[in-house]
């Protein structure tokens, strides 16, 4: 063999000797050296921290081999006590590193307080959207006589009235004063017994009274009263005829309110009457 051929082989030799331990040093340096000096492969599950309160968080990291860092920057919930942990990175749950640093935000130790508007006289769902565009939480509601069913006449904080500008803690519950739909104007119920539905309505309506519930009953008895000549009172139960108010709720005897609804009591005439009976457009509105 020639000299020019053995320094070629011995060339060869020498270019595949050094890809070999260059290739070998690359498999030490990716999967021995640096998995052993970084940790590789070696993660926690970062827990859930919200709610904890700040002079438990220390240990409660420190046994789970993590750090952290409070954000300058507090935040506020009414659900949470004063400085709770409100907020965190990395999330709960993400896969880190031990001895990670957990950034927290905590809950402030006083609430935050707002302006209160003046909401009287709007509607009552009205009056809960703009409380909770506040952070504000409805609190009892009282119903007094009133036409204006539903509208706030009304705002107290921890029973003192509110007035419009006034400032209170954020999370605060507000109580309202609202209308009942009834007026506060009493007289003495009249009677509807023996009246056809659609004559019960128009004499209701004539007093401000409104129909309630409609309950047709196969039969049905009107209590009358009867005074003889020695001026006693006797009552007296006469069959109701088809279609004829029997009973309604109040009755005579009591006292009734503007805008109170009233429940009424009708003989039944048979399946297609009642189904066309003609009061249906007044009912209604």
């Amino acid at each position: 063999m020639s000299k020019t051929g053995a320094s070629k082989k011995d060339l060869l030799v020498h270019i595949g000797l050094a890809a070999a331990t260059s290739i070998a040093i690359l498999l030490f340096v990716f999967y021995i050296y640096l998995p052993f000096t970084t940790n590789h492969g070696e993660s926690m599950t970062v827990p859930n921290l919200e709610g904890i309160l700040l002079e438990d968080l220390g240990e409660f990291l420190e046994e789970r081999d993590l750090r952290y860092e409070i954000e300058p920057d507090s935040g506020y919930s009414p659900k949470f006590p004063p400085l709770a942990v409100l907020k965190q990175f990395p999330l709960p749950n993400a896969k880190v590193k031990e001895g990670r640093k957990i950034y927290i935000t905590l809950n402030s130790s006083k609430p935050p307080v707002v302006k209160m508007p003046s909401l009287i006289q709007r509607s009552l769902k009205n009056a809960q959207l703009e409380l909770r565009s506040l952070g504000l939480f409805l609190g009892e509601i009282r119903y007094r006589p009133d036409f204006a069913l539903n509208t706030i006449l009304g705002q107290y904080y921890q029973g003192k009235k509110l007035n419009a500008g006034d400032e209170i803690p954020k999370g605060s519950k507000i109580d309202f004063e609202v209308g009942d739909g009834l007026g506060n104007q009493t007289f003495q119920m009249l009677n509807l017994t023996d009246m056809i539905l659609d004559e019960a309505v128009f004499v209701m309506r004539g007093y401000g009274l409104k129909l309630g519930d409609v309950f047709y009953e196969k039969e049905g008895k009107i209590m009358k009263e009867k005074e003889d000549s020695n001026g006693d009172v006797s009552v007296e139960a006469i069959e109701a005829r088809p279609g004829r108010v029997f009973k309604h709720a109040p009755n005579a005897k009591k006292i009734a309110r503007i805008g109170q609804e009233i429940d009424l009591w009708i003989v039944e005439v048979d399946s297609s009457a009642v189904e066309d009976v003609p009061i249906l457009d007044l009912v209604s509105e």
